[in-house]
């Protein structure tokens, strides 16, 4: 078995016992943990009779990063629209803006998370909010550089300007400390006034340093030539115009002659008068000495190696990042002090390894959301190619199907679940149809849902277990209409049979049906089962009767009764209800029909005298089914004998 790369994190159970036996239960996204009554050598702890849950994900639970999760879904479903057959220069720039809007959803998650840490009261609570935003801060930070050196691509000369706002962009804490320095009663003499000013130059915002030191020569008129000297060579410092027409070698040379003429002054001691002047003028020349002095300015590693590249090597090449980042990150960090996982993730972006930095994201961050959806957008740039998992699926897949088994554990998110399935064209359908059968049905509306899911990918054996499931919990609920309704769905006879009985008993109960509507309108759903026919057979005989139209009624009686559909257990209820029509005036039954009545009512009466009595039925009961038997057969005598006169006279 491969080995872990780090040590599994231990998760401490709250109120659990010292030396107690733990037993656990596993489930789709969390565990359960539970003390057992087996107990240790030497334990005297008395047993915790609670069950803890211990989720996996806890961020899926978060109302803010639940946005998060939400928006880069429509993102991630925009992204596999993108046709395959385009050209690969057509596609880069959607791709770079859709990298762009996953970072912006970062962004906005980040600020609220960051205003709710900031109002909230609880302590607590807002520690929790601030770990957040500093995970998100690092999320954001590892994309905006994947987005520059994988997805944009940008060579050299482009590349140095994208990494200057990348730095920019993630060390914003300079544009705050300009702020208070300018809103003071006199800026120049603002004890922060040089910091902001050398970290401007550090991130190459010269034309905001010139106007800084503008309020500074104002005060010190004898230094005004120092001033307009420092002012010209930070003027004309050249940055690459990927769009001019001035190419990479025109720009080298520009930049060299600029860059000795940086190192004449230095030479001349030209600001040898102004210590802050001439650290400015160190740092114009690239000096590293001074460049490592001022780490506090810079704070990180990746930081001193933008502005020892923007100030020594502009013209750097992709391909020799690693080497500057590895001697920049040693250089900064103390030798003593081991990297932190963010710094190791950094450093193989910049040694372009893609792999090993998805591996260390996924081993330092909480969930898969980061890793999947920026392992499905290098998928598409076609950077993951040569790099399939030994057991089956591709990286891609394989962190798409974790992410979206997460979410499957969350009573809402689940439903996006789906979409990330949809597109794991391997094992994606296995897994839905695992997982689905997972959902709680807690409503009827979320049942209908799940099943308009699967029907819309020809799950069928999946709907017809839902609607088993629902048609069970109808019945135990006394619901007979959504219990049937349920059962038709999932074409299963037998229930559909169960619950027409149930229906049948009901109205031998009360007199009446419930749920008339679904039984009038079943219409093909009749034939799924013999007693759902008599059921709809049975009540349009109540129509009939209701509007008078009794030949008919009287017919379908008496097929219901001889071609043997009615179960035998009905047999004397409908010939009970056959006796209103015998009752009748006018003659209803024909002859022939009396004599199938008799023969049905003799049938019944014989089978159940050959019964062995019940000892358990009243006597009551039993008197009152003879009162019954004696009435029908009074009944259908008199019917005879009117109807062989009514057919005889009308044959003569």
């Amino acid at each position: 078995m491969e080995e872990v790369d780090v040590e599994p994190i231990i998760t401490n159970i709250p109120a659990a016992s010292d030396g107690n036996h733990l037993g656990f239960a596993w489930g789709p996204g969390d565990i359960l943990v539970y003390e057992t009554l087996y107990k240790t050598s030497g334990s005297t702890g008395s047993s915790c009779s609670f069950i803890h849950e211990v989720r996996k994900d806890e961020d899926i639970y978060s109302p803010i990063l639940r946005k998060l999760f939400n928006e880069s879904h429509h993102i991630f479903v925009g992204l596999q629209t993108i046709r395959e057959d385009l050209p690969s220069k057509n596609k880069k720039p959607q791709f770079v803006s859709i990298s762009k809007n996953y970072r912006s959803v970062i962004r906005a998650c980040m600020e609220e998370l960051q205003q709710v840490a900031v109002s909230t009261q609880d302590a607590e609570l807002a520690t929790k909010y601030g770990n957040q935003v500093s995970i998100l801060l690092a999320i954001e930070l590892i994309w905006n550089l994947c987005e520059v050196l994988f997805i944009d691509a940008a060579p050299a000369g482009s590349l140095l300007l994208h990494l200057l706002d990348w730095v920019r962009l993630h060390k914003a804490d300079v544009d705050e400390k300009a702020k208070d320095v300018l809103q003071s009663e006199s800026p120049a003499e603002h004890h922060s006034y040089w910091d902001v000013v050398v970290s401007y130059v550090l991130q190459g915002r010269l034309e905001e340093a010139r106007q800084m030191l503008v309020k500074q020569s104002t005060l010190q008129p004898a230094a005004k030539n120092m001033y307009k000297l420092m002012d010209n060579l930070l003027s004309k410092m050249p940055f690459y115009n990927p769009g001019g027409t001035q190419t990479l070698t025109d720009f080298d040379v520009k930049w060299r002659h600029w860059h000795e003429e940086v190192d004449r002054c230095l030479q001349d001691n030209s600001f040898a008068s102004n210590q802050h002047l001439e650290l400015i003028c160190k740092i114009l020349v690239g000096d590293e000495d001074t460049l490592l002095e001022r780490k506090e300015l810079l704070s990180t590693w990746y930081h001193f190696l933008v502005t020892r590249l923007l100030f020594c090597h502009p013209t750097v090449k992709p391909t020799e990042l690693h080497y500057y980042a590895q001697s920049c990150m040693t250089m900064f960090l103390d030798s003593r002090s081991v990297p932190e996982p963010l710094d190791s993730i950094l450093l193989a972006a910049f040694e372009f390894d893609i792999h090993q930095v998805i591996k260390d994201c996924s081993i330092a961050l909480n969930n898969w959301w980061f890793v999947a959806h920026l392992t499905d957008l290098l998928d598409h740039c076609k950077l993951l190619q040569s790099h399939n998992l030994h057991f089956g699926s591709n990286l891609r897949e394989f962190l798409l199907l974790e992410y979206a088994s997460g979410l499957f554990t969350h009573h809402s998110l689940w439903q996006l679940a789906v979409d990330y399935f949809d597109n794991c064209p391997e094992f994606g359908r296995v897994y839905l149809e695992l997982q689905i059968e997972r959902v709680p049905l807690d409503t009827e509306r979320k049942a209908l849902k799940v099943i308009r899911i699967c029907e819309q990918r020809q799950m069928s054996e999946q709907v017809r277990s839902i609607c088993k499931i629902m048609a069970m919990r109808a019945l135990r609920n006394n619901r007979l209409g959504s219990a049937l309704s349920w059962s038709i769905r999932a074409k299963d006879a037998a229930f559909a049979t169960l619950i027409s009985e149930r229906f049948l008993q009901d109205y031998c109960t009360r007199g009446t049906f419930s749920d008339l509507d679904l039984i009038d309108n079943l219409g093909p759903a009749l034939l799924l089962s013999d007693r759902l026919t008599f059921l709809g057979k049975y009540r349009e005989f109540h129509k009939l009767y209701g509007e008078k139209r009794f030949t008919e009624a009287a017919k379908l009686l008496l097929s219901l009764m001889s071609a043997k559909i009615a179960p035998r257990s009905f047999w004397m209820t409908l010939l009970t209800d056959a006796l209103p029509l015998l009752e009748q005036k006018e003659v209803i039954f024909t002859v022939e029909q009396t004599y199938e009545l008799m023969f049905c009512l003799e049938e019944l009466t014989s089978s159940l005298n050959t019964t062995s009595p019940s000892t358990d039925r009243p006597m009551q009961e039993e008197d009152l089914e003879l009162t019954k038997v004696e009435l029908l057969r009074l009944a259908l005598a008199r019917n005879l004998a009117m109807a062989i006169v009514k057919e005889g006279t009308v044959e003569a």
